[in-house]
């Protein structure tokens, strides 16, 4: 496989010429910009080395939440994107096998009487979300008696916390141990609530990319190229799939 893509798979994973990448930006783990603005990261890693193999350019399409990733497939604005696999997103997007595997976590007050993830799950509880994240849309489904309450970004987040609107906050692991970092008076709750897998996806309809994009996953997988890329990005926060 690391001869060239075959053209029916050109074609389908880069149909304007060129490979257009959504990147999510606001998920630390996965993509960051480096000193001088550039991205960088696991992401961008996958996206430059597919777009090496297709033999087109790469566009970067960014992005600040994964929401948004998904709502950009109305305009048709991206050809692959690395979001979490969830079953409402895989009506719209194939997805290859995980690469990275990310917890989702809860932080709650120091003097919260929660001492757990299931006791979070109560009446009265608010649980302060990313609208359209991974675990926003798992924990809809989920909870069955805690409110979810939705904000467009984790800064968001983090205002309705600091206005007293929030029992607990749920996220990914490493921006919550940033967030705790930054905002005193927090305590991480033990243990995971979910796994979120991380994959590599392309809008439905896409047969011939859908299948080259899964081949192309499980390579980079065997050949070391994502641990590769997690050691060369120091990634924290996350695990290798197998």
């Amino acid at each position: 496989m690391t001869s060239m893509a075959p053209a029916a798979a050109v074609s389908d994973v880069a149909p304007t010429g060129k490979l257009r990448a959504a990147i999510n930006f606001g998920n630390p783990v996965l993509a960051g910009r480096d000193a001088t603005g550039e991205p960088c990261g696991i992401s961008v890693d996958l996206a430059r080395e597919l777009a090496r193999r297709l033999g087109v350019a790469i566009e970067f399409v960014p992005y600040d939440a994964a929401g948004k990733v998904v709502e950009g497939l109305k305009s048709q604005a991206w050809d692959v994107c690395f979001l979490a696999i969830d079953p409402l997103r895989a009506a719209d997007i194939s997805f290859t096998a995980p690469y990275a595997v990310i917890e989702g976590v809860y932080l709650v007050a120091e003097a919260s009487p929660i001492r757990s993830n299931a006791e979070v799950d109560r009446p009265g509880v608010r649980v302060g979300v990313i609208v359209g994240s991974a675990y926003d849309l798992f924990l809809s489904r989920e909870l069955k008696q805690a409110t979810i309450v939705r904000a467009a970004s984790s800064d968001a987040v983090m205002d309705l916390w600091v206005a007293g609107k929030l029992d607990s906050v749920a996220g990914v692991k490493p921006q919550l141990e940033a967030d705790a970092r930054r905002t005193p008076g927090l305590r991480m709750l033990r243990g995971r609530f979910m796994a979120i897998n991380q994959a590599m996806g392309t809008p439905r309809g896409r047969e011939a990319g859908a299948k080259y994009l899964h081949e192309f996953m499980e390579e980079m997988k065997a050949s070391g190229f994502i641990a590769q890329a997690f050691a060369r990005n120091r990634i924290t926060g996350a695990s290798m799939a197998p």
